[in-house]
């Protein structure tokens, strides 16, 4: 019988090629190979990592610096002009930059956020761009924590470390937290979060878990109201997997109910108070179904008809007010659809197609764009392929995986999709990637004929 510590050590050593086993490594070589082995798998590692090489990106790309000849809009947009009424002490308004008065135009909590750094830094300066891009930075690397999380959890340490480096290193993931000042890096993270919360519930007890449960579903609900799509599938997810472990639950989802609505209702009751009605977080979902459907629709944001973009579009609103304005945008998309729900469902599959594959643009070269769209549509099959493997191999979480998938993207076929609307589902996407591509190679491995 062999000896253990032999066996360990030729254990350790396997797959690595007769020739590799007999050249001996320098121990120079070995400490950097030890180093490294402590570095790949820690956290605090991963997460620096990949904070510093979204803030070199800033750095050497300029990425603070936005254009001003639309008169700063391009810094946050909509958000980025509330921020600014607020920072003037005109209050949550002028989504659009003319005073237009009181908004519910986008959800409270990032503006508010840009806001406090306007105050501190200056209204739409460098160093206000600069700080704004470091902390969704921080966001996005911050990220790496639940995808590392989850993938230990349903997959192995193997797809953990891969997924987590991913999400550091991959150029595509750092666009949108370098590039745009908008709520997306912190949208994933949170759904992040509460994805692995899910996931382990059924594993804790205590009033905490439910705690952290309500809270985190709450600054969601304030920050990205789309992310709520996959509230019911979470809560649902939870009672049963705790059921089934002969653990009551009833209490714990009053607690959780409790604090989502202590978190939402001042917000609840600001709008009722400014409005007369009542308003769940945001109100211009009218405004968005009429930018994707009616006349000239091709399944793709019509820009053109954005208050921003269109005179016609801005005087009405101002002259209306932003509640009427939104009632009368649902009304004619209503009106389109219900004139023709074959042509409407037709719409409805195109926006399935571009938010998986990416939507068609004009305002690049067509093969640029065609290429950015091919890697992106690779993104999402390698997704679904892992999603399927997960789900033959019945591991634990794979349908809870599904239902992110399935529900979260759902609005946006009825609306309009754009690329950006997929980061907050994307660290789900990348462990499937990872998780795909480890088992072809264990495939590949396991059959191949020079395999010992």
């Amino acid at each position: 019988m062999r000896n253990t510590t032999e066996e360990h050590r030729k254990g350790h050593h396997k797959g690595h090629g007769e020739a590799q086993r007999k050249i001996p490594i320098a121990p120079e070589a070995g400490t950097l190979a030890a180093r490294w082995m402590r570095i790949r798998a820690s956290l605090p590692w991963v997460v620096s990592i990949a904070f510093v090489l979204r803030i070199c990106w800033i750095l050497i790309g300029h990425t603070y610096r936005f254009k001003t000849t639309d008169d700063n809009f391009s810094f946050g947009w909509e958000m980025g002009r509330i921020a600014a009424s607020i920072a003037a002490g005109h209050g949550f308004s002028n989504p659009f930059g003319p005073q237009t008065g009181p908004t519910a135009w986008e959800p409270p909590l990032y503006p508010y956020l840009v806001a406090g750094v306007f105050q501190l830094f200056g209204t739409y300066s460098t160093a206000a761009a600069f700080v704004m891009l470091s902390v969704n930075s921080l966001f996005s690397a911050l990220t790496c924590i639940p995808i590392f999380l989850i993938a230990r959890r349903i997959f192995s340490e193997k797809v953990a470390v891969g997924s987590a480096w991913a999400w550091a290193l991959l150029p595509n993931v750092m666009f949108w937290c370098t590039r745009a000042i908008w709520e997306t890096s912190l949208a994933a993270l949170l759904m992040a979060t509460i994805f692995w919360l899910t996931l382990t519930m059924e594993d804790r007890d205590g009033w905490a878990p439910w705690l952290q449960f309500g809270s985190l579903w709450g600054i969601a609900a304030l920050s990205s109201t789309s992310l709520l799509s996959f509230l019911p599938a979470s809560g649902l997810w939870a009672w049963y997997r705790r059921a089934k472990g002969g653990k009551g639950s009833i209490s714990g989802v009053v607690l959780a109910s409790f604090v989502f609505c202590a978190c939402v209702s001042p917000w609840l009751v600001r709008n009722y108070r400014t409005f007369g009605h009542f308003i769940f977080i945001r109100d211009n979902f009218g405004a968005e179904l009429r930018l994707g459907n009616g006349r000239g629709a091709d399944g793709t944001w019509m820009e053109y008809l954005h208050p921003t973009q269109e005179v016609y579009a801005m005087r009405q609103y101002q002259q209306m007010g932003e509640l009427a304005y939104i009632k009368m945008r649902k009304q004619q998309a209503m009106d389109y659809i219900k004139a023709d729900y074959a042509r409407f469902f037709g719409l409805c599959a195109k926006r399935f197609v571009y938010f998986w594959a990416g939507p068609p643009k004009a305002t690049q070269p067509p093969w640029l764009n065609d290429l950015k769209n091919s890697l992106f549509l690779a993104s999402s099959v390698l997704s679904f392929w892992g999603l399927i493997r997960a789900l033959r191999l019945r591991k634990s979480g794979a349908w809870l995986l599904f239902w992110l998938m399935a529900l979260y993207p759902a609005i946006y076929y009825v609306v309009f999709p754009t690329q950006r609307y997929r980061v907050p589902i994307e660290p789900v996407m990348a462990i499937l990637c990872v998780f795909i591509i480890t088992e072809a190679q264990w495939r590949a491995k396991a059959y191949s004929p020079n395999r010992s």
